[in-house]
């Protein structure tokens, strides 16, 4: 290995120093680059820790949610990123989208579409896959808990209606919203999804368990099979 192909953040320029930079002037005068550049640690000979994080923060719309959605194969793409570095920077973004999680309180309340999106939205959070959850709800619509019903692949994921039913009747839920995502954006319901909501929600009637909804996921917004009078 040549140990003059990489420029040490040591090495720069002290203006150009982002962890001296956060030191002296705090962690909200750097910009998303140097932040970056401090998890990479180092560039190459031609090119700082600072600028191959402009130039990755560029391939993504300079929007950090883009960023987010990368794996490590992605990352590892860019000259100047292996495996290590793609999964410091993974790990980083996962660690802010936790804590976002943590400090915005959910309503505890699920009186219609819309708190339950709230409730679910950052649980399907830059997922690159299909997902269905389960929220159950007192007669209040007070969450008693939600639950991960089945992950799936990027077009599509199972849910067993005797497992949603199981779920419901061991938390003693008055009644439950489902939800699945739409990792393409693309908010419109396909057919099997209305299938399954009209059969979840005849079967819900059966059990005296209300089926109060089901909702479609995506990063920029939701669907609602109950505002849409499917159920």
């Amino acid at each position: 290995m040549n140990y003059d192909n990489k420029i040490s953040i040591k090495s720069w320029a002290e203006e150009d120093r982002p962890r001296e930079k956060l030191s002296t002037q705090g962690r909200r005068a750097l910009t998303d680059a140097e932040l970056i550049a401090i998890l990479i640690g180092s560039g190459s000979r031609t090119e700082s820790a600072v600028e191959l994080s402009k130039r990755i923060l560029h391939h993504y719309g300079n929007d950090l949610n883009n960023l987010g959605k990368a794996n490590i194969a992605e990352l590892s793409r860019f000259k100047g990123i292996g495996e290590a570095k793609a999964i410091s920077i993974i790990a980083a973004l996962e660690v802010g989208r936790r804590r976002n999680e943590t400090e915005t309180k959910t309503p505890e309340i699920v009186k219609g579409s819309k708190d339950a999106y709230n409730v679910l939205r950052k649980t399907f959070m830059d997922l690159s896959h299909e997902e269905f959850w389960l929220l159950l709800l007192h007669q209040s619509g007070k969450v008693i808990a939600k639950e991960l019903i089945s992950k799936g692949g990027l077009t599509g994921t199972v849910a067993d209606p005797k497992i949603i039913f199981n779920i419901a009747l061991q938390h003693n839920a008055v009644s439950i919203v489902m939800a699945h995502n739409h990792p393409s954006g693309n908010l419109k319901p396909s057919q099997l999804d209305t299938d399954l909501t009209k059969k979840i929600a005849n079967a819900g009637r059966m059990l005296d368990i209300n089926v109060l909804d089901h909702i479609i996921v995506t990063n920029d917004g939701f669907y609602s099979f109950a505002d849409d009078g499917v159920i």
